[in-house]
Order: C-alpha cells, then sequence, then structure tokens
C-alpha cells in the first residue's frame, strides 16, 4: 500500500494541467460510484489525477490513484484493497484502466454496496457501455463522458484566453453578438486549421511527433479498444485496418456494404459489426435518417473527428469532408445528429436542418442554417462554421 501512497503523490506533485475540464464541474459529490467513460487518447487518466489534485493535498491519504496495469493487480482484488484502504482511512478511491481486471464490474458493484463510506471514481473506454445489465451496475453507478477538446478549449490553450460555452439555441438565436464578442479578443480563423490537424487530442501538448503518437493511439484503439474487450481474434486486426483506411477514403458519403465486405474478404454482417465497434471507439461517427438506427446501414459515414483525416489520409484531405467532419464532432456531443432533408446535411435534435460548407451552393432556403466556413461574423441563418466548436 505505501508504495501505492508514493506513486499517488509523486504524479499530483508533478501534474502540470494547462487546461481545467469544465466536466470536473459536473461530477456529482454525493455519489459514491462514478465512471469516467472516453475514448483513448482524450485524458481520463489526466482527469481522475485533476479531481484529486483539486479535492485533497498530494500527501492526503485519504485519497488514493491506482491504476490497474500494475501486476500487483494479478494477485490482489480490488475488493480487498478497497477494504484495506478503508482501514487506513481512504474515502476515495480513484481507478485507472479498469477494462485490464477480469472480475471489475462485480467488485465494484461489492464494493458499492458494503463499503457505504468510501467513493470510487473509475475510467473506462468509450467501448464499454456501463449500463449493460450484464455487469449488473444500474442504479448503482453515475457516468460522466470525456471527450476530446473542442475548438473553444483548443483556443483556449493557445491564446491564455478564457472563453464562455453555448448551448444550439441560445448560439442560433445570438450568433451574431456572440461571434463579435469573441472576434474582438482573437482571430478564430487563425486557428482554425491547425484545430482540424491536432487540435482535438490532449497528447498534442506532448512534445512528439502528434501524427505518429496519433496512428500509435488508433492502433491501440483497434488492438485494445475493439479486439481485446469484444474479445475478437488478433487474426482479424489486418481486416480491421483495412476497413477504417477505405473508410477514411470515402467519408461523407454512403457506404457500400457490399463492396466492403468483397475488399476485406468478410460478410456484409461483419461489416456491420465492425462499423458499430469503431463508432463505440469514437474512431467513426455513422449518421442515419430520423427514423433508423443501427443495425440498420447508415446513410452517411465520417471519421470521428478532423484530426483523423489527417492521419489516415496522409496526403490530401478534401476541405469539405474536414468542415462536415468537424461540424458533427463538435455539435453531437450534446444533440442528436440525423441525415438532413430539405436539401441539407444534418439534422439537429430532429428541428433544425444544416448545411455545411465554404459557401451557400444554390438558392438560400430561409428553413436552413447555413455553417459556412471562412467567414467571422454571419448573418440570418448564415452562421460561421467555427463557432459550432464551442458548443462545449
Amino acid at each position: 500500500m505505501e508504495s501505492f501512497y508514493r506513486t499517488h503523490e509523486y504524479l499530483l506533485q508533478h501534474l502540470n494541467l494547462p487546461l481545467r475540464r469544465r466536466l470536473m464541474d459536473a461530477i456529482d459529490g454525493n455519489k459514491r460510484l462514478i465512471c469516467v467513460r472516453g475514448s483513448r487518447g482524450v485524458g481520463k487518466t489526466n482527469f481522475l489525477l485533476q479531481y484529486a489534485k483539486e479535492n485533497f493535498a498530494p500527501d492526503d491519504r485519504r485519497c488514493l490513484y491506482i491504476n490497474l496495469n500494475n501486476f500487483y493487480f494479478t494477485v490482489e482484488t480490488i475488493q480487498n484493497f478497497a477494504q484495506e484502504f478503508r482501514m487506513r482511512g481512504g474515502k476515495v478511491l480513484l481507478i485507472d484502466q479498469i477494462f485490464k481486471y477480469p472480475n471489475w464490474a462485480s467488485e465494484l458493484a461489492y464494493c458499492y454496496e458494503h463499503y457505504h463510506d468510501l467513493k470510487i471514481i473509475f475510467s473506462a473506454s468509450s467501448v464499454i457501455n456501463i449500463e449493460d445489465a450484464k455487469y449488473n451496475l444500474q442504479g448503482k453507478v453515475t457516468t460522466y463522458t470525456i471527450r476530446g477538446f473542442s475548438f473553444r478549449e483548443f483556443l483556449e490553450l493557445q491564446t491564455g484566453r478564457s472563453f464562455k460555452s453555448y448551448l444550439l439555441d441560445d448560439l442560433l438565436k445570438h450568433h451574431v453578438e456572440i461571434a463579435k464578442e469573441i472576434t474582438a479578443k482573437v482571430q478564430p480563423l487563425n486557428y482554425l486549421d491547425d484545430y482540424f490537424h491536432h487540435g482535438f487530442y490532449p497528447f498534442y501538448l506532448e512534445k512528439h511527433n502528434f501524427s505518429e503518437n496519433l496512428l500509435k493511439t488508433m492502433n491501440m484503439m483497434l488492438e485494445i479498444d475493439v479486439l481485446s474487450i469484444h474479445q475478437i481474434e488478433q487474426s482479424y486486426l489486418p481486416k480491421l485496418r483495412k476497413l477504417l483506411y477505405l473508410l477514411s477514403l470515402s467519408t461523407a458519403e454512403n457506404p457500400n456494404i457490399t463492396q466492403l465486405s468483397i475488399d476485406i474478404e468478410t460478410s456484409r454482417a461483419t461489416v456491420m459489426n465492425y462499423l458499430k465497434y469503431l463508432e463505440d471507439a469514437r474512431l467513426i461517427n455513422l449518421l442515419y435518417h430520423e427514423s433508423e438506427e443501427f443495425p440498420k446501414k447508415p446513410d452517411k459515414l465520417y471519421l470521428h473527428n478532423p484530426n483523423l483525416l489527417y492521419a489516415t489520409r496522409m496526403v490530401h484531405v478534401e476541405r469539405q469532408s474536414l468542415l462536415e467532419t468537424f461540424f458533427y464532432n463538435q455539435v453531437h456531443k450534446d444533440y442528436k445528429v440525423n441525415q438532413g432533408a430539405k436539401n441539407s446535411q444534418f439534422l439537429i435534435n430532429s428541428q433544425y436542418h444544416f448545411n455545411v460548407g465554404a459557401r451557400i451552393k444554390g438558392r438560400f432556403n430561409p428553413d436552413v442554417y447555413y455553417a459556412i466556413d471562412g467567414i467571422e461574423i454571419g448573418e440570418g441563418n448564415v452562421i460561421p462554421l467555427w463557432l459550432f466548436g464551442f458548443l462545449y
């Protein structure tokens, strides 16, 4: 136990986070079992450490961060460790890499039911559906989702300034005033292309080659978050990698499932399952008409965020694909996104139709909002695309 305390204290003393994630304010301090879900690379570990640093001194033994990567947990159980931690006065146990432990769900449920004086906050992959009945955690666990940086957060990091986030309804009604307030402080268009290339994943702040780091992260998503968690044989990894690459070449298009099944030499049903696994891992986004959903074939398919387009395509990234990918990614966090009608690309919350692009094509439709690239301030139904990066 002493070695875990020392590691915890060292990590907090050397924690240097240039941006505070606002999800921290959403955590309900009265809940005893909390899950922080997110895809690989978005900062789950740093979030747990930041929670500890904000609420406890580094040497305060009432809080302890543990990583289940530690070989100690091949012989020690979570519930026994939690019991010993409580006996030493522990109150908050932060658990990272939960999927590395085979019986994590049942033991967390045991701790919740028997250790009423202990709070447990644990991180989990976006692939794991915590509410699934097989985990027996319904009614016990409160789940929060952490994402990569929004464009607003990226701007804060790059400029040192603080900016508000906005609800979609407020943005649509007051976008001119909001844009004028922001552009009085910064020129967002000067930063948008950098965000497209490397701004979504927090590890861009590390002094390493971002593209190489992202490729490594994507491969780990496939190998661990898809294959390992879904218990798929390792021999199928080349098919998954090839599928993801082929999808990256045809983003914002109607996917040809039959051709994809031929290309990766598997069945249509398997391709559809793979699409769902890739979506759960936050590698792609599937777009459906309002009345449809998986397991039906999607109407369109996008990579999860613009950074992934650069990582997979390497050389040429089509601008229109970037713009639509950015819009879907930023809006999708808190709003339902479907295939649009009325000659629009997207339908948001079954209410708002959107066209996204570099300019308005054809006649202006008063029933459609236009998210336009390359403008700082809009007018009427024409809204700067970058503003949708201020939704979280």
